[in-house]
């Protein structure tokens, strides 16, 4: 008698945990995605914009999501116009490819798909295991444009490494 009253109350128990188990070897029915805010997404912007003016570069910096969409942009005022859709362009092919842009450059394909440019100067904007999309830098020598982009990362990557979701 005292030996089923043991096992009854461990059924609730093996209720709990059968679950459990279950659930540990199936997928998550949801997938977490992180997105920088607008405010991070300008601070990185902005030193990439900064290091690159520093010496003595008019650029533009763009920082897309993890989808390839704007999320910030910053142009030197005497910057070319053209930078600005090659930066977008770089930005846009790290976000998709979760690569460096110089990476991919001579890669078979790549230079078929529409707004990809695959020159130096485009990096993934990654911390912690997470991706969060690209930054693209445009308008000084390309090995300038890719430290300006570091120079941005380095900026932000503190608060990327450290973010609780």
């Amino acid at each position: 008698m005292m030996r089923r009253r043991r096992l009854r109350a461990l059924w609730p128990l093996l209720g709990l945990l059968f679950p459990l188990a279950a659930s540990a070897s199936e997928p998550p029915p949801v997938v977490e995605f992180g997105f920088l805010s607008g405010q991070l997404s300008m601070k990185l912007a902005i030193t990439a914009l900064e290091a690159c003016e520093a010496q003595g570069y008019a650029v533009s910096v763009a920082v897309m999501n993890r989808e390839g969409r704007l999320s910030s942009f910053v142009r030197s005022p005497l910057a070319s116009p053209m930078t600005g859709e090659i930066a977008q362009g770089k930005a846009y092919t790290s976000a998709l490819t979760q690569a460096a842009t110089h990476q991919l450059e001579g890669a078979e394909g790549v230079s078929y798909a529409q707004g990809v440019v695959p020159v130096r100067g485009g990096m993934p904007i990654q911390a912690a295991g997470r991706f969060y999309g690209g930054i693209g830098v445009s308008g000084a020598p390309s090995s300038v444009d890719l430290e300006c982009a570091q120079a941005g990362m380095e900026a932000v990557q503190e608060e990327l490494e450290f973010l609780d979701f």
